[in-house]
């Protein structure tokens, strides 16, 4: 194929490497393209995206001044900087997994590895930009948000027989009869897509369709299928991460995210979203895990914000106190003073010293220090509206961690209203966090710390009951804290022992699961034995 009809094509080259540059330019001049712009950062290529209408922009990932290649390509997407109608390529000498399937959930057009040939280079350069010539009228109503005439514009073209791009315009209008809400349009249409040719894009458009059909067990079961090929495997980790939160299957979901997240850890969206259902489910190891993720990913793209830093302290601190391990509590404290010094540097201008003063109160408060703690707390004043729901919360745990229970149940019933008042600001699973959160601390006044000490306190006084309610709240907030399981199920073990009452085998299943699943130590190991052989003796059951 003749690559001569599109050589007085706008190129841009975005390439940091002298060398690389340089031959990128050779190439494209022996391939006889003469309208070329270079940028040697992103910065550089963002002002002539500004300015100039490219038609082809090959780009590559490994920029290290500023934003790297998907940074960029993220941001010129997000601000409309770039149209469907230019074509984008991705070059890269970073081929890890993690690299491979971030970049192409961005979904650019093409992506080839360095090094490559020129033959190779006109190969892809001539795929791509056939393409956006040949759809420049779709493409162009898309980019304008006309779905209505583009939609026509596809039926027209699909009805020519043998239609050179009949599965891209296929492709095309299952995502416009979505956008445009049509779905019983687009189910039957991607039902008869799959009946062609099994489309992967197909059965994820059907299972969109289904899903906002509230057809959830039909579409659960496709996904579940999808998982077993390895080319759909993280899009289904997605779409049931975000089906099973739906369907209320926490547990599943947050699984589903975390893995989603391993295979592409730079989808922030989904790290989010892992976050907040990890704090739902109590594991505030993985909320932290996702927040330092986010940390890492965000610094100078589009998410990054005081924000990034202060939520990464905030999930260090919650962690922090959920354990007892006196080097990790110790490692935590210190990555969270790294993260409010990143802030400092990163946004010395932003306005967000009493958020930073609520993280040092529970910092002191974290090390004991309750004096310096409250004195911090009691300074602040009373903010008249919520400005941040993330720092409001992080303040009203403060409030409950350092004894002012009714200041911190007003303001959560203050955050509430507002997130009623402002949809935009919540989505239903921080709704459900903000509630949950307020209802453990309406029937737990202590703090998680002085709760896990009172109730080894009264173990050991032989206060079996009061111990097991105190083990028992302690769980409820903790349940991934094998100490506290360990500390419960022996508890619980010896008060039916001693008082001859009923076992609770629920509960007593629950911190069997947990410690068959988290990491135990030595000792943690030994006691675990040794409880499940006593319970064998009493012939107790954990059915």
């Amino acid at each position: 194929m003749s690559i001569q009809p599109f050589v007085n094509s706008k190129i841009l080259i975005v390439e940091e490497q002298p060398l690389a540059l340089s031959y990128m330019k050779r190439s494209l001049e022996q391939l006889s393209f003469r309208d070329m712009q270079f940028a040697e950062n992103s910065s550089v290529a963002k002002d002539l995206c500004k300015t100039h209408n490219f038609e082809l922009i090959i780009c590559s990932f490994d920029l290290t001044h500023g934003q790297d290649g998907y940074q960029l390509y993220e941001e010129l997407k997000h601000k409309k900087l770039i149209k469907k109608t230019t074509a984008f390529i991705f070059v890269s000498a970073e081929t890890s997994p993690a690299v491979v399937h971030s970049i192409l959930e961005l979904n650019p057009d093409e992506f080839l590895v360095k090094p490559f040939s020129i033959k190779e280079l006109k190969t892809r350069i001539d795929r791509v930009l056939r393409r956006k010539h040949a759809l420049k009228n779709i493409y162009a109503l898309i980019d304008d948000g006309n779905d209505s005439k583009a939609l026509k514009l596809i039926d027209n073209d699909l009805d020519k027989q043998d239609h050179a791009y009949s599965p891209i315009l296929l492709k095309l209008k299952g995502e416009i009869l979505l956008r445009l809400r049509r779905i019983d349009d687009a189910k039957h249409f991607y039902k008869s897509a799959l009946e062609l040719q099994k489309f992967t894009w197909a059965k994820v458009g059907l299972i969109e369709a289904l899903i906002i059909n509230n057809e959830d067990a039909i579409a659960h079961r496709m996904l579940a299928s999808m998982l077993e090929q390895p080319e759909t495997r993280l899009v289904a980790l997605d779409l049931l991460g975000r089906l099973e939160i739906k369907l209320n299957l926490l547990e599943q979901a947050q699984q589903r995210l975390k893995e989603a997240s391993i295979i592409a850890p730079r989808n922030i969206d989904r790290q989010k979203s892992l976050g907040r259902v990890a704090s739902l489910n109590h594991d505030y190891e993985c909320n932290y895990n996702a927040m330092k993720d986010i940390a890492h990913f965000a610094k100078n793209s589009i998410h990054d914000g005081p924000e990034v830093y202060l939520n990464a302290a905030r999930a260090g601190i919650d962690f922090a106190l959920t354990t007892d391990q006196a080097e990790l509590i110790n490692r935590i404290t210190r990555q969270t003073q790294q993260y409010l010094g990143d802030l400092k540097k990163q946004f010395p201008d932003a306005t967000n010293q009493e958020q930073i003063d609520v993280l040092h109160a529970r910092i002191h408060y974290l090390k004991d220090e309750s004096k310096k703690a409250r004195q911090l707390i009691e300074q602040l004043d009373d903010e008249p509206s919520i400005r941040s729901v993330d720092a409001a919360l992080d303040k009203a745990k403060a409030l409950h961690e350092l004894g002012f229970h009714s200041k911190a149940q007003d303001l959560f019933t203050q955050i509430t209203e507002h997130c009623k008042r402002h949809k935009q600001v919540s989505d239903p699973i921080t709704m459900r966090y903000i509630q949950q959160q307020q209802d453990e601390r309406r029937d737990i006044t202590m703090g998680p710390k002085e709760l896990n000490n009172h109730a080894v306190t009264q173990f050991k006084k032989g206060q079996l009951e009061v111990a097991m309610e105190a083990f028992a709240q302690a769980f409820r907030i903790m349940p991934k804290n094998p100490s506290i399981a360990l500390n419960l199920l022996q508890c619980m073990l010896d008060h039916t022992g001693k008082s001859g009452q009923t076992f609770n085998s629920a509960l007593a299943k629950k911190c069997y699961n947990t410690l068959s699943t988290m990491s135990l130590d030595a000792e943690q190991h030994t006691r675990f034995a040794k409880i499940l052989s006593h319970m064998q003796e009493l012939g107790l059951s954990l059915d």
